[in-house]
Order: C-alpha cells, then structure tokens, then sequence
C-alpha cells in the first residue's frame, strides 16, 4: 500500500536551502518515493495556511520505505545542508 509524506514549510530561497532541495530529491528517488505536490502554494478553502508556507506531497510504495528514507544517511546529509532555522510540519499517512 503507498504511504505519503506531507509536509507543510516556509519557503527560503537560499544556497544552503537549494542543496537541502537537491540531496532531499536524490534521496527520495533512493528509496523509491516520488514527489507528487512540490512547493506549491495552497489555495485554502477551508481554515488558515501561514502565508508563503509551501506543501509537498511525496508518495512512497509502503509506509516502510517512507520511514526508512526519513532515518537514512542520505536524508540525515540533506537535513544536515541546512543552516538556517527550518521550521515545518510533516505527516506521514498511508494511503488507500
């Protein structure tokens, strides 16, 4: 069953955030997950989004590969590219 990341994030426009953006794409491609929604910006129907957060979606073939690219090296490396304080929200669901 697929599993989706969905995480909500201030946008910066960084050096430091692009190489996050870069080894984060490699990674997820690494283990098997897609991006289906980058950095959009919501229009809300419904309820309140912070101004100039951004959503992704990302769909993994299982919950388990999901959470095993959340632990891995290569998501610590890009994680470990970011210099400025990043705050975020991110939720991981199983799909249908």
């Amino acid at each position: 069953m697929s599993a989706y990341v969905i995480a909500e994030s201030l946008h910066i426009d960084s050096p430091d955030m692009a190489e996050y953006r870069r080894r984060a794409q490699a990674s997820i491609a690494l283990h098997g997950g897609a991006y289906l929604v980058r950095g959009a910006l919501p229009d809300p129907l419904e309820g309140q989004w912070a101004e100039g957060n951004r959503m992704v979606i990302i769909e993994f073939p299982s919950m388990a590969r999901a959470k095993a690219w959340y632990s891995s090296p290569e998501y610590a490396q890009a994680r470990a590219a970011r210099s400025e304080p990043y705050e975020r929200r991110m939720l991981f669901v199983d799909g249908l």
